[in-house]
């Protein structure tokens, strides 16, 4: 007797995701968003760092390729995050090397990311300076959890709320919405958005993400990153849920080294970021003394 076929895999949360956009993009409420399009450069960049071995050559002609981010890389490395010893480099080589190959990828990604997302409103003061507060934060965390790339980390920790500019510049309104969702007490922050304009940020940056070609990882935690209720669901990719929960936590020692109160995010779904990371308080005041001395090194 031939027994019945077995019944198709049921697709993972993070494929979920990426049709969901894809969908919504030809028929949905995406279908209006204007996302700009992933830099050359950067899409180049991605190329290149691909490979099993990284084409230093490549990566080297992209950094020299724009004179502001190559004299951004020459700040950083003459400042005193690396503590440079004798003479300061003058050479955008001898920057990435004192850097290091994948920490100038990160400050490469952020430059062309910031100049392809410009943001000039006042419902985003800072918008890029902080997204890079809260990429070093995740790189910072990301070196303490076993089995999270620190280079995931940074780029999450920098598209996380791209989402917001590329609204701004898309949707009428969309600044009203921000003050408004900022303001309320009684529902979160994304369902205000939804409310007023039938999708957020969190949907919007993966967008983003799903556009400019990032890892399908990192589209999935953007748009899940307000979803703090998923975490630990089985069919949520377990590095998913790490960056999720590394996020949180990032973005709390972020907003107490600036001496912002605590929000509604961390005192509602700290407990649980913590148990899946298996982070104690001592690890966490650890953390933030660690991420407060990067932040005065980066000022």
């Amino acid at each position: 007797m031939q027994q019945p076929a077995p019944p198709p895999a049921r697709p993972g949360r993070t494929e979920q995701i990426r049709d969901d956009l894809d969908q919504s993009r030809r028929r949905g409420p995406l279908q209006h968003i204007q996302i700009p399009p992933c830099p050359a450069l950067l899409a180049e960049l991605q190329q290149a760092m691909s490979a099993d071995e990284p084409d230093l050559g490549v990566v080297g002609r992209i950094a020299s390729s724009d004179v502001a981010m190559a004299a951004t890389l020459l700040r950083i490395a003459n400042g005193p995050l690396f503590k440079p010893v004798g003479l300061p480099c003058s050479t955008v080589g001898q920057a990435m090397t004192r850097i290091g190959l994948r920490e100038s990828v990160a400050v490469m990604t952020g430059f062309l990311a910031e100049h392809a997302i410009p943001v000039n409103a006042p419902q985003l003061t800072r918008f890029w300076q902080r997204s890079t507060k809260r990429a070093i934060a995740m790189t910072t965390v990301a070196r303490e959890l076993p089995g999270l790339s620190p280079d995931l980390a940074h780029s999450f920790g920098l598209f996380l709320h791209v989402g917001m500019p590329v609204l701004l510049q898309s949707v009428r309104g969309y600044g009203a919405t921000m003050v408004e969702a900022a303001a309320r007490i009684d529902r979160p922050y994304v369902a205000t958005e939804n409310a007023n304009h039938k999708t957020d940020h969190a949907v919007v940056g993966a967008l983003v993400a799903r556009v400019w070609n990032l890892p399908p990882t990192l589209m999935a935690a953007i748009r899940l990153h307000h979803d703090y209720f998923a975490l630990g669901h089985a069919d949520i990719e377990p590095e998913v849920h790490t960056l999720i929960a590394a996020g949180l936590i990032a973005d709390h020692l972020m907003r107490r080294h600036e001496g912002l109160p605590e929000d509604a995010d961390w005192a509602g779904h700290h407990a649980a970021a913590m148990e899946w990371l298996q982070v104690s308080w001592d690890e966490l005041a650890q953390w933030e003394e660690s991420i407060a001395t990067q932040f005065e090194a980066a000022a």
